[in-house]
C-alpha cells in the first residue's frame, strides 16, 4: 500500500525519525521492540530470514528497484504494510539516509532462542563478550557468514546485532547466522565484562563445546595448533578492544589462542581477528 508523505513530522514515521535505538528495542515491552533494515539487499535478507515487516520508507525514484520487495511483502504479509513515500529533501534530514540506497524497512524484533537451540547441530561458534562497537559487531557478523561460523553467541553488555549500524556493516547477515545472547540465561542479571563466564563457559561444555579464548598471554598457542584445529565442536571466544577478555573468561577457557603477528604489529582489530580465526578453523 503506497502513501505520500510531505514531511518527516508525520507520526507514522517514528519508528525512522524519532524513536531511539534503546526505544526501539523496547525492553520493557518485548512484544512492541522493532528494528530498522536499510538497503534494498538488507530488506531483502530480513524478509528471507522471516523478519516481520512493520512499514517501508523511501524516496518516489526507488520505487521500481524496490518493486519486487514490495510484491513480496503484499504476497506474505498482505497489503496492510504501508511503503510510505517522501520527498528526498526530507528523507536526506535523517542521519546516514544517503548511505541507506533509497529505502528503510521497520521490522518486528524477533523472540530471541535459547543457547541450546541456537547451538544444536554446530560445530564451530563465536562468542563475543561486551563488543561495544557496533561497526564490529556488524563485520564480525558478514566474516562469521562468510565463513561458515555455524552461530554468534553475544553477551549481556555486548552491543546489539539489531542496531541499525551493526545491520547495515553485516549487509544484513545478522539474519542469515543464528545468534542469540548468552548471560541472561546463564546467571541472571550477570553484566559487566566478563560476567557471563562463570555460567556460560561450563554451560557451552555441557553443550559439548571447547573453548577458544584469544588473547596474548605467555601460554597462548598459536592458531595452527595441531590440537585445537582438530576439535570436533569449538566455541571461539572475542573480547572487546582495547581491554580484550576479562581474565576470568581467559582462565575458564580450554585453549588460549594468539594470531602470530609480523613487523611488530601486536594485535589486530576485533573484526579482523576473528575473520583470520574463522577461516583458519573453519569446518
Amino acid at each position: 500500500m503506497i502513501e505520500n508523505v510531505e514531511t518527516l513530522d508525520d507520526p507514522r514515521l517514528d519508528a525512522f525519525a524519532r524513536l531511539t535505538e534503546a526505544q526501539l528495542r523496547s525492553k520493557l515491552e518485548p512484544e512492541k521492540a522493532l528494528f530498522i533494515a536499510e538497503s534494498g539487499k538488507v530488506i531483502e535478507r530480513a524478509l528471507a530470514a522471516g523478519m516481520e515487516p512493520l512499514s517501508l520508507l523511501m524516496e518516489a525514484k526507488w520505487l521500481p528497484a524496490m518493486q519486487p520487495i514490495i510484491d513480496e511483502i503484499s504476497a506474505r504479509w498482505g497489503d496492510g504494510v504501508p511503503v510510505f513515500v517522501a520527498p528526498h529533501d526530507e528523507l536526506t534530514k535523517l542521519t546516514g539516509f544517503e548511505l541507506t540506497r533509497g529505502a528503510l524497512g521497520a521490522f518486528r524484533r524477533p523472540q530471541l532462542p535459547s543457547v541450546a537451540d541456537i547451538v544444536r547441530g554446530a560445530r564451530r561458534i563465536t562468542v563475543l563478550e561486551d563488543i561495544t562497537n557496533h561497526t564490529n559487531v556488524g563485520a564480525i557478523f558478514r566474516s562469521a557468514a562468510a565463513l561458515g561460523i555455524d552461530a554468534v553467541l553475544v553477551t549481556p553488555a555486548c552491543y546489539d546485532p539489531l542496531y541499525r549500524r551493526a545491520v547495515r556493516v553485516s549487509m544484513g547477515t545478522v539474519f542469515q547466522v543464528p545468534w542469540t545472547r548468552i548471560g541472561e540465561e546463564a546467571g541472571a542479571g550477570a553484566t559487566g565484562t566478563g560476567g557471563w563466564a562463570p555460567d556460560g563457559v561450563p554451560l557451552l561444555h555441557e553443550l559439548g563445546f571447547k573453548t577458544a579464548a584469544f588473547a596474548l598471554t605467555d601460554d597462548s598457542v598459536p592458531l595452527d595448533d595441531p590440537a585445537l584445529n582438530a576439535e570436533e565442536r569449538l566455541a571461539l571466544v572475542f573480547g572487546t578492544e582495547g581491554d580484550g577478555l576479562a581474565h576470568d573468561t581467559i582462565a575458564r577457557c580450554d585453549y588460549t589462542v594468539r594470531i602470530p603477528m609480523a613487523c611488530g604489529v601486536d594485535s589486530l582489530n576485533v573484526a579482523a581477528a576473528s575473520a583470520v580465526a574463522f577461516w583458519q578453523l573453519r569446518r
